[in-house]
């Protein structure tokens, strides 16, 4: 494990924000962790986890030691009667492994296919797509105490999964707190992926697909096919146009408030909850807020989807986090001011 100083972010993050990081350690296996762990000059310094760098503002250079995550490897770990239980180092990347593992035929992961990142990075923020969450596969992952060395094993329920959120993105407030934002770092994940497989279709742009087709039976390989092919014609490339991917999540309203602003505002996209709730489209009221295409600085609002906020000045002149955190910070004002409703983003600022 050899410590690098002053190293360039800008290749790590998929905004493309020119930062430094003053010190990085690259993360190939356990044994770098306990390395990191065990040299006096690094053992209770800050630190800094990262992963694929798809979900971060850098707002600056990063002073704590960045732990940059290349663990690999996919494997099947055990084949059920009931499921195919699949493994996968976290510094895998996310878009890869969903694709080895249809290809290898454990299928269950498509509609996931082409989120940016690592597999390190999918149970932390949740994620999810077209009708399937990162928490419907998940059957446990292994991680390091970054304070003892100590290394355990997290089932679905100890990771607390929310909508894009999980244990890894809180704090711990107290001794009992089981909080582990910034005291571990995940090194594999494992998925479980049921049996007999059945296509999770019920996302309308899915249904568009088989009617265009005539595919009312699609194979796995198929569904993720599909899904590349929305995701493509819908959001950027962040290797041509930087961006973190949906930068604000959908807000959950009650449904007293959701008739409320369909009273004013009667086209909102929304979508009932099993729990009664509303879940509103948070990139239609970016949208009527005349967000889309609209620009701060460098700083833009992609003209095909206004949840995406994107890289104007590529990589030759970047957009800066604080320009990123401007325009978020304008365009949650804008919403507030019209529906009564403060948009959460999605992205770790640093």
């Amino acid at each position: 494990m050899i410590v690098e100083h002053n190293v360039p972010l800008q290749p790590y993050n998929s905004f493309g924000i020119v930062a430094r990081a003053q010190h990085l350690a690259r993360i190939a296996s356990e044994a770098d962790v306990l390395a990191v762990l065990a040299d006096a000059a690094w053992r209770d310094a800050p630190k800094f986890v990262l992963g694929g760098g798809s979900n971060i503002v850098l707002t600056g250079d990063v002073k704590p030691l960045v732990l940059k995550v290349e663990i690999k490897g996919l494997r099947l770990v055990e084949d059920t009667p009931r499921a195919w239980i699949v493994e996968a180092g976290a510094g895998e990347n996310w878009h890869e492994a969903v694709e080895w593992a249809v290809d290898n035929g454990f299928p269950g992961l498509e509609n996931l296919a082409l989120i940016p990142g690592t597999v390190g990075g999918s149970p932390v923020q949740n994620i999810g797509a077209y009708g399937v969450e990162l928490q419907d596969r998940f059957e446990s992952l292994d991680a390091i105490a970054l304070d003892t060395g100590r290394t355990f094993t997290l089932d679905a329920a100890q990771c607390a999964f929310g909508y894009r959120d999980s244990v890894f993105k809180h704090i711990a407030s107290g001794t009992n707190s089981f909080g582990l934002a910034g005291r571990a770092l995940i090194t594999r994940v494992r998925f479980r992926l049921p049996k007999p497989w059945k296509a999770v279709m019920g996302y309308l742009d899915l249904e568009r697909k088989m009617a265009e087709t005539g595919n009312f039976t699609p194979n796995a390989r198929e569904v993720f096919d599909w899904v590349c092919a929305i995701r493509r014609a819908k959001l950027p490339d962040w290797r041509q146009l930087g961006n973190a991917g949906s930068f604000f999540k959908n807000p959950t309203v009650t449904a007293e408030q959701c008739a409320d602003i369909i009273a004013r505002d009667p086209k909102i996209v929304h979508y009932p909850m099993a729990d009664g709730s509303i879940k509103l489209a948070a990139g239609w009221l970016i949208d009527a807020c005349g967000w889309k295409g609209k620009s701060i600085g460098n700083a833009g609002v992609y003209e095909k989807q206004a949840l995406v906020l994107v890289n104007r000045g590529g990589r030759t002149h970047p957009v800066t986090g604080g320009e990123v955190m401007t325009l978020a910070k304008a365009i949650q004002t804008s919403v507030y001011e019209r529906f009564g409703i403060l948009l959460e983003p999605e992205p770790v600022v640093v």
